[in-house]
């Protein structure tokens, strides 16, 4: 809830019982609620920051709620206010997943101090469901002089967590959003499968053509028109420089692994030249017709 969830969910304290609105109503550890600059035992009447984490692989938003059982006192920070039935909690005042809280001990040595916190991290369509992954943490404090603290610094490292780490990596992906992909992936394979079919196809169908009108010419047609020396000779000239320029271009398309369509475009190209040749010399050397000496 935009303004900090409720103190009580039925007969429970949502800070001990969760979210049981969220989530199915049952703690996830796909969340994680981690709670940093934490003394492992406090002194009396001291200040501590505390800084409140909320993790998801997908959910990035979400509320917290923290509560002391009023032994010591919560100040909240940003985005943070005092719980309205219960002012000794605090709660998130807007969403979000990072907050900067203060808490100071008590007075006097009472204890080991025992906090609980909870997390909710929402999926952001403003309805309590299965969507939502909430954690609760609970933690304590030792009393003064029990245990060692930290240095300063290694006190505003030192985080206490709940949740697993591992399912922030492991987004849970839509169905439909996989079934989309995988229909593009099998558009694209047709897509280019097609096009490879296609053009070796015609690529085919051009020479057949091509090796059929040199079998009819020359079973009906009595072989090939005949073609003077004086100009067969620089028609094969430039025909064979063509050939021998587009053999370079296609043995670089093969070196430099260019793609299908460039090699088989050249290649075809480099054909039709040979070809030219081919048809040049057997011109110029068929016999010549009582029509080619007039």
């Amino acid at each position: 809830m935009p303004g900090g969830p409720p103190w009580m969910n039925g007969d429970n304290l949502v800070v001990e019982t969760g979210c049981s609105c969220h989530g199915d109503g049952a703690p996830s550890n796909e969340v994680v609620v981690s709670i940093s600059g934490v003394p492992r035992s406090y002194d009396v009447t001291e200040n501590y920051t505390f800084t409140i984490d909320l993790q998801h692989a997908s959910n990035s938003e979400g509320g917290f709620m923290i509560w002391d059982y009023n032994v010591g006192q919560l100040t909240p920070g940003e985005g943070s206010s005092a719980v309205a039935d219960e002012p000794g909690a605090v709660g998130q005042s807007a969403v979000g997943n990072n907050w900067v809280i203060t808490w100071t001990a008590p007075s006097e040595d009472v204890g080991a101090v025992a906090f609980q916190l909870v997390g909710n991290a929402v999926n952001g369509n403003g309805n309590f469901d299965a969507g939502d992954a909430w954690n609760i943490l609970s933690f304590t404090i030792s009393s003064p002089g029990s245990t060692t603290n930290d240095d300063a610094e290694g006190q505003a490292l030192r985080t206490i967590s709940v949740g697993d780490y591992d399912a922030l990596f492991i987004a849970e992906e839509d169905p439909e959003a996989v079934e989309a992909e995988r229909q593009e992936a099998l558009a694209e394979i047709f897509f280019e499968e097609g096009n490879i079919y296609y053009f070796a196809s015609f690529s085919i169908l051009i020479v057949a053509a091509v090796i059929q009108g040199e079998f009819y010419e020359r079973k009906f047609g009595g072989g090939p028109e005949y073609l003077d020396r004086s100009l067969a000779i620089p028609q094969g000239v430039r025909r064979g420089v063509l050939s021998a320029a587009l053999l370079i271009v296609f043995a670089w398309a093969v070196e430099s692994q260019q793609s299908w369509q460039i090699v088989l475009s050249v290649a075809m190209l480099m054909l039709w030249a040979m070809y030219g040749v081919y048809r040049t010399i057997a011109q110029a050397r068929a016999t010549p017709q009582a029509k080619d000496l007039v």
